[in-house]
């Protein structure tokens, strides 16, 4: 535990593994070796096509520059997302990204909404909101704050290639320093005393070293779960989706969306995600009310375009290691745990483990004290996503299918059930933990899905009816002006980021 950590190997390519390998590269440089070891042979799942707005800053501190990026990856924007049917089966919502409204001290804009809501007046929430009056209109430019304003513009995040993705940064860490290695793993040799990894042996017989190990292998975890049995906790319970089915299919016309939708199903869900040169389309599931021909059909009949490809099956279980960090092994990625992909985590989720690696990287040796913060900040970050995912299935109103059914009745967490309730009994929600989704983000799913607190903030009863009017009519003026202002998303992607 005491040796000085020279040698890293990062197990499996994929979007985890080139994140991890070229985030380290370009920030520990010289100070340690680093290797990859991946096989073109085993087919990644090339985890995610859509990302939230923190993957901007990450990009930028590998100075990637985004033409190039966008380019490279066939990459689109994306606003927010777009839920159908989550509510009640005709209902419709967006999870908009940035803010809404104006901000006040002491006491968020959509108080004051409630107030005026409470008065039959205020008109609907997402009026205020720049990203969903763009993202309807199929509008983008590149708008840091509102013209002649101090209010914030458009916040974006991407929706792209993964696989190309992965190449891009492959290509990237490379150049800076990361020695990758063709090869399919035959043994993983542990210390006899310590149990840490010592070697990997490939089929070529070819024997890797090093100090510390970062798994990146994926839903196969081969390290962390398949060698040093980490430990996974189970939140099936919660989340009954189980299976996905996906394809991608040819762009039906030529409006690329910018933003993602999320249709729900009897059973469960399909996304669509527009790329520059396809749709990106799956079916998340649960295999107790679907089976895998019935969602396969159902898939295949909702294709916004023609299919480009067979549909490939995902089968996966909802949850994460209980301790990514073990021993001298570090889970990132989908080997670390798994949360589907309703509100486009899984990217983040390897970012944040990459650079929480970086904060914690044991220079000196690997101490208790490191993995113990590592693994308490994973399980907060993991649990708060969780219980964000988990009030999209709670919240539903229907009465169509025993899936719908079932989740609105189950028991949920209590860290769910206490955000909940406060929010429910005085409108108030607070961001604890350095959680991920803001305090708009549990706004917007709460109120999209019907759920309105029977109170607001006594602060919202500072302004008079008529300031409290005057301050909505400026806020729509401001953002429908705004809105008229952008260029179209295609003229965007046409100028910006054909390449």
């Amino acid at each position: 535990m005491n040796k000085r950590i020279g040698n890293v190997v990062i197990v499996g390519g994929g979007t985890a593994g080139w994140i991890t390998a070229s985030l380290m590269a370009k920030v520990l440089g010289k100070a340690v070796s680093i290797t990859l070891v991946e096989s073109d042979d085993i087919a990644t799942i090339g985890v995610g096509e859509a990302s939230i707005p923190p993957m901007q800053p990450f990009n930028q501190a590998l100075g990637i520059n985004e033409a190039e990026f966008m380019a490279h990856t066939k990459s689109t924007i994306k606003l927010g997302i777009q839920f159908e049917g989550w509510g009640k089966a005709t209902d419709s919502y967006m999870h908009a990204f940035g803010g809404i409204g104006k901000n006040f001290p002491f006491c968020d804009f959509y108080h004051f909404w409630l107030r005026a809501r409470a008065a039959n007046k205020g008109g609907d929430f997402w009026d205020y909101s720049l990203n969903f009056q763009a993202a309807k209109a199929g509008k983008f430019n590149h708008l840091n704050q509102i013209p002649g304003t101090a209010l914030p513009g458009l916040s974006y995040a991407y929706h792209f290639d993964a696989g190309l993705y992965a190449r891009f940064l492959r290509e990237k860490a490379q150049a800076w320093g990361v020695k990758r290695i063709e090869g399919k793993i035959e043994e993983v040799r542990q210390c006899k005393t310590s149990g840490f990894i010592r070697e990997l042996v490939l089929q070529s017989k070819e024997v890797i070293s090093g100090d510390l190990f970062v798994d990146c292998s994926g839903l196969h975890a081969l390290l962390i779960d398949k060698t040093l049995n980490a430990g996974f906790e189970d939140w099936s319970h919660w989340l009954l989706c189980d299976s996905a089915m996906a394809v991608p299919c040819a762009h039906g016309n030529e409006k690329v969306l910018p933003y993602t939708r999320s249709i729900a199903h009897d059973s469960g869900w399909q996304w669509q995600i527009p790329l520059q040169h396809r749709i990106g389309n799956g079916l998340v599931y649960s295999s107790r009310y679907l089976d895998d021909e019935a969602a396969k059909s159902l898939l295949m009949e909702n294709l916004p375009g023609k299919a480009l490809a067979e549909p490939r099956k995902i089968k996966f279980r909802t949850g994460r290691i209980r301790a990514p960090w073990t021993k001298n092994v570090v889970a990132i990625g989908l080997s670390s745990g798994f949360l589907e992909p309703l509100e486009s985590t899984s990217i983040h989720l390897i970012q944040t483990a990459a650079v929480r690696l970086i904060k914690h990287f044991p220079h000196q040796g690997i101490a208790n004290e490191q993995q113990d913060a590592f693994n308490q900040q994973s399980k907060i970050e993991f649990e708060r996503i969780r219980d964000f995912i988990i009030l999209h299935y709670a919240l539903n109103e229907r009465t169509d299918s025993a899936f719908w059914r079932h989740c609105a009745q189950m028991n949920l967490p209590k860290t769910l059930t206490d955000k909940l309730a406060l929010y429910k009994s005085t409108g108030k929600l607070f961001r604890e933990d350095e959680e991920l989704f803001t305090e708009i983000a549990w706004q917007q799913v709460l109120i999209g899905q019907g759920l309105v607190p029977d109170d607001f903030h006594p602060l919202a009863n500072v302004l008079t009816d008529t300031q409290l009017d005057d301050l909505f009519d400026s806020l729509n003026t401001l953002t429908q002006q705004t809105v008229k202002g952008l260029a179209s998303h295609n003229e965007f992607l046409e100028k910006f980021a054909r390449g």
